[in-house]
């Protein structure tokens, strides 16, 4: 009689706070093939000359750093860019509000990747009571027009949210302390946001009232599986352009030239690095 065959493992597992997460080994996998066609997408764009701006919000520990940095690692920093803007000078407080963040879009074949954007005022500044009631009306009825007009020039603008649970977040927030390699993530107004979860679910609903539209809809990837949240905004960032691979030419590496004529100081007139491993 045959052997049966083993039986296949979900694809996902459920762990021991009962959040189901995609294996590690099919994460991999996937994680490999997807990255593959981010530099086929990146070649188109810088091809066809497209302008690419993906904004990416969300509460703190929901992991947008981490798929911005799946997104960017494969790709050539030349024509990909993230931009993280710290908190405003006090020159650029007099500006118009959007003003700091125009210098930031991309030229014809780039792509920029807004770790937090101009959506700060509707989101920290709002609760934090960093801009006036005026200054969060006006953001409201001017982001629409903004967005409208960036589309208008050729922009491409996809907008995700990502969401987490407070459960999963305090967990998160808790490895942050735990873990020396993740200290600096977390910081006082990460702990002052934690104590204001209702504020800014109410602040992300207004948001979302006045700025989720068909024209600049936004995109929430439930973020409870970091996993899971990566490859399925990466899927589906690709599925927004009808992108194709790029014909190159093909490369062929010419015999190396003698060198004859040159003769290589000795290694003991320099200096290298100890062999430690």
């Amino acid at each position: 009689m045959p052997k049966d065959s083993p039986e296949k493992k979900p694809d996902k597992k459920v762990n021991k706070h009962g959040v189901a997460r995609v294996r590690k080994k099919l994460y991999e996998s996937e994680l490999d093939r997807l990255q593959l066609e981010l530099v086929k997408w990146q070649e188109w764009v810088r091809e066809e000359g497209e302008r690419v701006v993906v904004v990416f919000e969300g509460r703190d520990a929901a992991g947008k750093g981490g798929v911005i940095q799946r997104i960017s690692d494969p790709l050539n920093p030349r024509f990909c860019r993230i931009a993280a803007l710290g908190k405003p000078t006090e020159r650029e407080k007099t500006q118009w509000y959007f003003q700091r963040y125009v210098p930031h879009l991309p030229a014809a074949g780039e792509i920029v990747l807004f770790d937090r954007s101009w959506y700060n005022r509707a989101g920290v500044e709002r609760v934090m009571g960093f801009c006036t009631e005026a200054e969060y009306d006006e953001f409201l009825r001017s982001c629409p027009q903004f967005e409208e007009l960036l589309m208008r020039s050729g922009i491409k603008l996809i907008k995700y949210w990502f969401s987490v649970s407070d459960e999963e977040q305090e967990r998160r927030f808790q490895d942050r302390i735990k873990n020396p390699m993740k200290n600096w993530k977390l910081s006082p107004m990460d702990v002052e946001a934690r104590n204001r979860w209702i504020e800014y679910s109410k602040a992300k609903d207004e948001m979302f009232r006045y700025t989720d539209s068909e024209l600049s809809p936004w995109w929430v990837v439930e973020a409870d599986d970091k996993r899971g949240a990566r490859l399925n905004c990466i899927s589906h960032l690709l599925s927004q352009f009808d992108y194709s691979e790029v014909e190159k030419d093909e490369i062929t590496l010419p015999p190396r030239r003698g060198s004859k004529d040159y003769v290589r100081p000795p290694k003991d007139e320099q200096r290298f690095v100890p062999h430690k491993w």
